[in-house]
């Protein structure tokens, strides 16, 4: 099906989704799309929806596995979706950003420039705000459920923009009310960070930063842990060493030897590599320890 979009948009047919991809592994999309401002974004999904396609939207690919085959449709990457702006007032000190912001970025931005505290976990997360706010996305003992505020979001039903305050948003560990409703579109999130002293909200970056580096496998293509925390006291990377699953490989795809917790792309990995250690995994750990892990790692299917 061919699809006539509005001239200002920047359309790529038959894109690689490869390349915008963090594990780097993904076929062709039949148009790939990247808004640069919220009416671009709705005036997308409209054409999209209008012509019956099939459509996904995401921020920069950085916790998705697209298939070998592709994605027969539109995918609608955000990433391109950045402005922020920062507010201080007697109540308190906001910042309101778009989906696509990279959420290392506002991170750095809000610490070193505006000297805001309260993001300091969220630098090194490799996804975008929208993202992140999707799957209250959380490391070093703080999550966005912290900081958030209210997220504009489109709701493609009714052509409507609508606001959701902190409460409405249903946040619980890696969990909010946009995954229960995917068909929403979050546009911005207003977030309250707190006064602090630059130095220290950097040196609280970099801490964190080199634990990553430490603890992580960044030297490979991967995104970012595969597994939930199962809950209580267990963690899926210990659960997984302990199964004695460490370098389990299929094909290009390898439970990372450094931590347990991340699946990567040691060079020409497929799909189908991914999702064969991620079932071996679950059903390992399930069988050894009676635990059943919940992928944190979004499959694409063509």
């Amino acid at each position: 099906m061919r699809l006539d979009f509005d001239n200002t948009l920047e359309v790529l047919e038959n894109e690689p989704l490869s390349k915008h991809s963090s594990f780097k592994i993904g076929g062709e999309a039949r148009y790939a799309i990247f808004p640069k401002s919220k009416d671009e974004l709705i005036s997308a999904i409209e054409t999209v929806t209008r012509n019956n396609a099939k459509l996904a939207i995401v921020g920069n690919g950085s916790n998705l596995l697209f298939d070998d085959d592709g994605f027969d449709g539109a995918i609608i990457f955000t990433k391109s979706m950045s402005s922020t702006e920062y507010v201080h007032s007697a109540s308190g000190t906001f910042i309101r950003a778009e989906c696509g912001k990279s959420l290392t970025e506002l991170a750095s931005e809000a610490g070193k420039k505006h000297s805001l505290a309260g993001l300091e976990f969220a630098y090194g997360i490799p996804g975008t705000l929208g993202g992140a706010v999707y799957m209250n996305a959380g490391a070093y003992g703080g999550q966005m459920s912290d900081v958030v505020i209210e997220t504009e979001y489109f709701d493609p039903s009714n052509n409507e923009i609508k606001v959701i305050d902190k409460k409405e948003h249903d946040f619980s560990y890696r969990h909010s009310v946009f995954e229960d409703h995917p068909e929403y579109v979050i546009l911005s999130t207003l977030l309250e960070l707190k006064e602090g002293n630059a130095e220290e909200i950097f040196a609280a970056m970099s801490k964190n930063m080199s634990a990553r580096k430490e603890k992580q496998p960044l030297e490979y293509p991967n995104a970012g842990s595969t597994f939930k925390r199962p809950g209580g006291n267990l963690f899926a990377g210990k659960l997984i060493e302990d199964s004695g699953l460490k370098g389990y490989t299929v094909g290009g795809a390898q439970v990372s030897e450094k931590h347990a917790g991340f699946i990567i792309n040691r060079g020409g990995a497929t799909c189908r590599d991914v999702l064969a250690v991620i079932e071996h995994t679950k059903n390992t750990v399930l069988e050894k320890f009676g635990v059943e892990l919940e992928c944190e790692v979004i499959y694409i299917p063509r």
